[in-house]
């Protein structure tokens, strides 16, 4: 996967504030980035797991951690859902 790159400036000290190192502080301005994301819809989970530099097994799992909610779904979307898994149900059990 080809790779672009964002400088970001911020106060000096600042990851020492945080208690973090240079790395750990990318990696979670990546990770909060890629969750945020994902959470407003703007992303897959797919796409904010490879900003987040993990799978999407871990990305999911991670959600779960950061109180993310891994359904974006709008009440529209899981009442039609809904819907047509009970429609669903009620062919097999017919049959």
């Amino acid at each position: 996967m080809e790779t672009q790159e964002i400088q970001m400036k911020y106060p000096s000290g600042f990851e020492l504030a945080v208690h973090m190192t240079k790395k750990e502080l990318e990696y979670h301005i990546r990770l909060m980035a890629a969750l945020k994301m994902f959470e407003l819809g703007k992303v897959s989970s797919g796409k904010a797991a490879q900003l987040a530099g993990m799978s999407r097994v871990e990305f999911l799992e991670t959600c779960g951690r950061y109180r993310v909610s891994v359904f974006n779904y709008s009440p529209e979307e899981v009442e039609r859902e809904i819907r047509e898994d009970v429609q669903t149900i009620r062919k097999l059990n017919s049959q």
